[in-house]
């Protein structure tokens, strides 16, 4: 077994190029946060991209950040943390929920697995921030797509085809992103002890106000616990975020308390433990329990979730928390795990979605679709893609789809 350790683009494309000519796969990693996502690989050799690191450029005036694909999104976030920035999708780490280190995702993996965080209702996901990448592709070819200014015309998008990709159809070596300032005030507003259903109503009723909350949640009782270090008590809490400039935010949570004052018991949450809440939900820290019970990511119609879970629920012993406004479901199946079939028949008739497993034991893994199956013309797609950016199936093969 061989592992590559590139510390430069043109030896990443040396690998890659060796690969292809051998016809022997790669698992391409950065430091394996997510390794544990996906099916199984049955590769022989690794492409390791933890040694691939540092800023190329960063221009605070320009809102735009560059940056070798390797870089952990720990030390990106620090840089911009001094300069009163931030990636404002605030991408998900992982980490503890595959119990792992926390912090040790990469910049490049960011983009591969398309990630975001609890203000995806207001800023999207890593695809609506990419402007550039330069990869190597699967046939050994590098090249490049996008740039390095917000406003860039070059043809077709392969930045943004490239985001939830899983190292499947290119190897990136430099990722630009845009950044943007992080907001001066931000606080949580939480509707206390609310059942899933009147938590689903009071987070639509606040987000279609004009208090701009920027991300929504519910964690339900016992589930509230598990986050900030148990700063939220027991009691089920409805989570609702405002930021921006100290009295716009002032004014927008008295006018969320006015709208909401009958919903049940309100709570203002500000300072670290508000940012500890969020990035605790935004991690699945409820769920990161190390143990391997199998947890699913679901994303659906906000006002289906918790009717989904209801009738889940009367066929398997499931945990469950809902972040984007309910849109999105994190499910732990505290018995085993039911038929992927069951929970994805329940999605369909209850307006359709996606559910991803995202943590389960190997032997589970690979005995399922880990992915959202996609349809006929969608899954024909995907294929003609594959062929034309890795023809000979040398990245990550099998990781998305059984080959």
């Amino acid at each position: 077994m061989t592992t590559f350790t590139p510390i430069t683009p043109s030896e990443v494309l040396s690998a890659v190029a060796w690969a292809v000519a051998e016809e022997v796969p790669l698992e391409i990693i950065g430091h394996g946060s997510k390794r544990g996502i996906g099916r199984p690989l049955q590769t022989e050799h690794t492409l390791d991209l933890s040694k691939l690191t540092g800023v190329t450029l960063y221009e605070p005036a320009e809102l735009v950040l560059s940056a070798k694909a390797g870089t952990t999104l720990a030390d990106i976030e620090k840089l911009l943390a001094e300069n009163g920035q931030q990636l404002a999708f605030e991408p998900m780490d992982y980490g503890p929920l595959l119990d792992g280190e926390p912090g040790r995702g990469t910049i490049g993996g960011v983009l591969g697995a398309n990630l975001s965080g609890p203000r995806r209702l207001k800023a999207g996901a890593a695809r609506d921030h990419i402007l550039g990448i330069n990869v190597v592709s699967g046939r050994g070819e590098e090249f490049k797509s996008g740039g390095r200014v917000v406003k860039n015309v070059t043809g077709y998008d392969l930045s943004k085809l490239m985001a939830n990709s899983w190292g499947t159809l290119a190897v990136f070596t430099d990722v630009t992103f845009k950044v943007l300032p992080a907001a001066e005030t931000e606080v949580t507003l939480a509707v206390r002890g609310l059942l899933d259903d009147a938590a689903a109503a009071a987070m639509a009723l606040a987000l279609g106000s004009s208090a701009e909350v920027s991300s929504a949640a519910h964690l339900p009782e016992r589930i509230a616990a598990r986050v900030a270090g148990g700063a939220l008590g027991s009691d089920a809490a409805t989570l609702l975020r405002l930021e921006g400039f100290g009295p716009s935010v002032a004014y927008r949570i008295a006018a969320l308390k006015a709208l909401l004052g009958k919903a049940g018991p309100l709570e203002e949450i500000s300072g670290d433990v508000s940012r500890q809440i969020w990035r605790d939900v935004r991690d699945c820290r409820p769920f990161a329990d190390g143990s391997e019970k199998p947890v699913w990511r679901v994303s659906m119609t906000p006002s289906q979730g918790h009717q989904m879970v209801l009738t889940l629920r009367m066929q398997a012993a499931v945990s469950a928390f809902y972040d984007w406004q309910g849109g999105l479901v994190w499910l732990r199946m505290e018995e085993g795990d039911p038929e992927a079939a069951l929970l994805r028949g329940l999605l369909r008739k209850h307006g359709g979605g996606h559910a991803m497993l995202v943590r389960a034991a190997p032997a589970h893994r690979a005995a399922l679709p880990v992915f959202e199956p996609q349809s006929p013309a969608l899954a024909a797609l995907s294929r003609r893609l594959k062929q034309e950016f890795d023809p000979k199936n040398i990245l990550n093969p099998g990781r998305m789809a059984q080959d």
